[in-house]
């Protein structure tokens, strides 16, 4: 996709890479991630208008340490580095990086002794986050320090022509004025025009669409949620007729979901939409399965199969088009960001298709963020009740049956499920969460109902808030309402006499349980 400017944020497996990317983000400008080794004729081919170097667990000095292509810090572009970063521009123009007496990790002051554009119209002292115990122990020729910290004597550098290092992390919240130390390298370091809006995200979404698929037709895996809806709404705006909308129902969808998104599409969406009932097939691929991997394997496996089948009713179709995002393609490869990078999951839609399937895919929200996506939707005119539903996995409640997959045990979590939702949209909270559901777990335990003995299944309940899913923590929802939604599940739903509530966030955990 063709744009004026972009950043590149090389990655050296710091685990706050991808913040480092939403915040340039944020101050509209564009930017991806990719991998820190990357080789300089693949960045110069990008033509980026900067670099930012992210932080990393690895020592410069250490043998095997992911290192910069140093062509890339001589290219005359500005280049930021942030700890890692900041230790790689001083290892590779001549300076010296050593152990520090005394790590630094958590809260410091940095005080500024030269703004260097950096911290234009910052206070001369800022509450900074710090995590490193590497530091610049002799700054390369021609660069001088910006400012120190407590253990850090220099702990900012700048060489005065557009190359900077700082031992903090501005991405973070913890370094209240973080996104301005940003800001002023984006706009007075770099004179970045900052032009990268929704609506110009979805204009030359819509150009790249028709330039790729010019005369051609297209299939759209459609499930109801913003993901997929957003990006069929973006490709019927690029070629309207030429697509044709697939709503599966894969027997693994929350109770009266067909016939709720259903309603929702034909009353919003003017779309050309086919509705399939799979139900019967999922279960029987998904029969004895218990491994969550292969679960997601034999979900997108049977979608690929129901659309080529859709497709050959339909005619020639020479194109599939799906939701995927951002954070989809950071957790299922680690070739698209760190080269250290370890691969968290497989997402169903990610990867790529099966060899030999004839169908090329459009991703047109592929370097999204899902609060982007949200403002895509709504700059696209979609309804706020559609725009704003909580995430749904695409492999849908096969990863939240710890197990095997049968109807029966299907029916249990619909009706957890629903009951956390009902509850958490009463009491006000469905926007203020990121997401809200149930897990059925494949444990049993004894408990008492009336004077009888039982022994039913255990329900965990999974709340948690997040900005982008990449990290999130459980929500600290009320007591009264947990009260509520543990009374009415052992109450209302059959097969359960157990409810716990996860307290884990991400990292360590994941979102969901699988």
């Amino acid at each position: 996709m063709l744009r004026r400017e972009v950043v590149l944020v090389l990655d050296f497996g710091s685990q706050t890479s991808q913040l480092i990317a939403r915040r340039i983000r944020e101050a509209r400008v564009y930017c991806e991630l990719v991998p820190g080794t990357t080789p300089w004729p693949e960045l110069e081919a990008r033509h980026p208008a900067a670099l930012v170097l992210s932080g990393g667990p690895a020592s410069v000095y250490d043998a095997g340490a992911p290192q910069v292509d140093p062509r890339a810090l001589r290219a005359g572009i500005p280049v930021l580095g942030i700890c890692y970063g900041m230790q790689l521009i001083a290892h590779h123009l001549g300076g010296e990086v050593a152990p520090a007496s005394s790590r630094e990790y958590g809260p410091a002051i940095l005080n500024v002794a030269d703004t260097g554009g950096l911290f234009d119209d910052l206070p001369g002292e800022l509450a900074v986050w710090m995590s490193h115990g590497d530091h610049v122990l002799r700054l390369p020729p021609g660069f001088h320090a910006l400012g120190s910290s407590g253990n850090s004597p220099v702990a900012a550098f700048s060489d005065g022509a557009g190359i900077l290092g700082i031992q903090f992390h501005p991405e973070v919240q913890h370094t209240p004025q973080g996104r301005e130390v940003l800001r002023n390298f984006l706009y007075r370091v770099c004179g970045c025009q900052g032009g990268w809006t929704p609506g110009s995200f979805i204009r030359e979404a819509v150009d790249q669409i028709r330039s790729s698929v010019g005369q051609g037709r297209v299939i759209c895996a459609l499930s109801g949620g913003v993901d997929s809806a957003v990006a069929a709404t973006l490709v019927d705006r690029a070629i309207g007729d030429q697509l044709t909308c697939v709503f599966v129902n894969n027997g693994l969808l929350r109770r009266e979901e067909p016939e709720r998104v259903l309603d929702v599409l034909h009353g919003n969406l003017d779309l050309n939409l086919r509705y399939v009932d799979a139900s019967a097939r999922f279960l029987r691929g998904l029969q004895g399965v218990v491994d969550p991997e292969e679960k997601r394997r034999v979900v997108g496996r049977e979608f690929i199969s129901v659309f080529e089948e859709e497709a050959r009713t339909l005619g020639e179709i020479d194109f599939l088009a799906q939701g995927t995002l951002y954070p989809d393609v950071i957790e299922s490869t680690a070739h698209d960001t760190a080269a250290t990078a370890a691969r968290i999951k497989t997402h169903h839609n990610v990867g790529g298709l099966p060899p030999g399937l004839r169908f090329q895919l459009i991703e047109p929200l592929r370097y999204l963020f899902k609060d982007e996506v949200r403002a895509v939707g709504i700059e696209l005119g979609m309804p706020e009740d559609m725009v704003y539903r909580q995430p749904f996995p695409g492999p849908g409640l096969s990863v939240r049956c710890l197990g095997e997959v049968t109807a029966e045990r299907l029916e249990i979590l619909r009706g957890a499920d629903w009951v956390v939702v009902d509850e958490i949209k009463k009491n006000g909270l469905y926007r203020q969460v990121w997401q809200s559901f149930a897990v059925l777990t494949p444990l049993q335990t004894v408990g008492v109902m009336g004077d009888f003995r039982t022994y039913a299944n255990v329900v965990a309940v999974r709340v948690v808030t997040s900005e982008d899913a990449m990290t999130a923590d459980w929500a600290r929802l009320p007591h009264e309402v947990l009260g509520r939604i543990s009374n009415r599940i052992v109450n209302e739903v059959p097969g359960v006499n157990r409810v716990v509530y996860d307290i884990t966030s991400k990292p360590p955990g994941t979102i969901e349980w699988e």
